[in-house]
């Protein structure tokens, strides 16, 4: 399942880390949110080598507003400390798995 972390959390979780990122940014009121929330724990336990994250953009609007994140979901992929891709809105599984896979 992917891990929720908080602001305090980012730098050493997704800056820090050696291998590809993918930080889901949410909101618990968040319809599409939802829909995503599932397929994103799907592929973490499918997908070992890639770290999961979801972060609450009400909670934690600092990491939102630095990454000009206007609309949720969207998800954040990032590599070596740097955002490689971006997804914006609900995506299906594949979509997702997609974007991991040409970033890996």
């Amino acid at each position: 399942m992917a891990t929720i972390i908080e602001s305090k959390d980012f730098k050493s979780q997704v800056l820090d880390a050696n291998n590809l990122v993918v930080l889901d940014l949410f909101a618990t009121w968040c319809g599409p949110c939802k829909m995503v929330a599932p397929i994103i724990d799907e592929l973490s336990k499918e997908m070992t080598d890639v770290k999961f994250f979801k972060l609450d953009v009400d909670n934690n609007g600092d990491i939102a507003e630095k990454y000009q994140v206007a609309s949720i979901p969207t998800l954040l992929f990032f590599k070596n400390g740097e955002v490689v891709d971006r997804l914006v809105g609900f995506r299906p599984k594949d979509g997702i798995k997609q974007v991991i896979d040409a970033h890996k």
